[in-house]
């Protein structure tokens, strides 16, 4: 978001009043993230959750000093170790499946063309393109590669990648169709759209329920692809 957000909106040469700018855009659209979450919770307890008490029972332990080395240990397997695992077993599958998609080609085309120009009619909607969407699907096991994916698509290139510097990936973007719709699009979907594949598989660790989880996923995507709609759809009826 912070690069979005300076390449479009703030300018990709920085400086100390392009910084504090690009500050306050993210904290604009944080503040949203939280006031959506609001949203969401009063929408929940006012239908799902209707009726349903809503009570949390701590039971402190006893005080004792800490054990400086027994907290690092116990972080390590109990958390750390935890959430590395859950996510070496989602990562590892999806890094072959977006290998194969960006090097199998049929009839000329990437599988990863062919699929993203499936999807651009749908994504046109939402003020995206094709590679953008598949671009988000495709980054379900870490949200951090769906840019590095992108590029990988417009590059016509067979491995994630990055480029040098914004002024680089502000120009391949804007030269692949991208406005300042398409930036406050895609921020909108990134802000709300389904959780990565580790924070779903706690979700239904702690929930023991697929159904919490499937609504866990299901909510911030209805969300964020009619947020996307509307923005996008306000946006042409203004002539924007």
């Amino acid at each position: 978001m912070i690069a979005i957000l300076t390449m479009f909106f703030v300018g990709a040469e920085g400086g100390a009043g392009s910084s504090l700018l690009s500050a306050l855009l993210l904290t604009g659209v944080i503040l949203l993230g939280v006031g959506l979450t609001f949203a969401a919770t009063k929408l929940l307890s006012a239908t799902v959750l209707k009726g349903t008490p809503s009570s949390f029972t701590l039971e402190l332990p006893p005080y004792r000093r800490p054990q400086v080395g027994r907290v690092i240990l116990r972080s390590i397997f109990d958390r750390t170790l935890f959430v590395l695992g859950r996510a070496a077993a989602v990562a590892a599958p999806a890094g072959l499946l977006i290998w194969l998609l960006a090097n199998v080609t049929v009839g000329g085309s990437t599988l990863l063309a062919l699929l993203s120009g499936a999807l651009d009619p749908f994504a046109r909607l939402m003020g995206l393109d094709g590679v953008i969407l598949m671009a988000f699907i495709l980054g379900f096991p870490a949200n951090e590669i769906v840019i590095p994916i992108i590029l990988m698509a417009y590059l016509s290139q067979g491995t994630l990648l990055e480029l040098g510097s914004l002024g680089e990936m502000h120009a391949l973007f804007v030269a692949n169709g991208w406005t300042w719709t398409t930036a406050v699009s895609v921020m909108l979907f990134s802000l709300m759209h389904w959780p990565c594949s580790t924070t779903l598989l706690t979700v239904h660790k702690e929930t023991g329920s697929w159904k919490w989880t499937g609504l866990a996923a299901a909510l911030p995507t209805a969300a964020g692809v009619g947020a996307c709609m509307l923005f996008t759809a306000a946006v042409r009826l203004l002539g924007l």
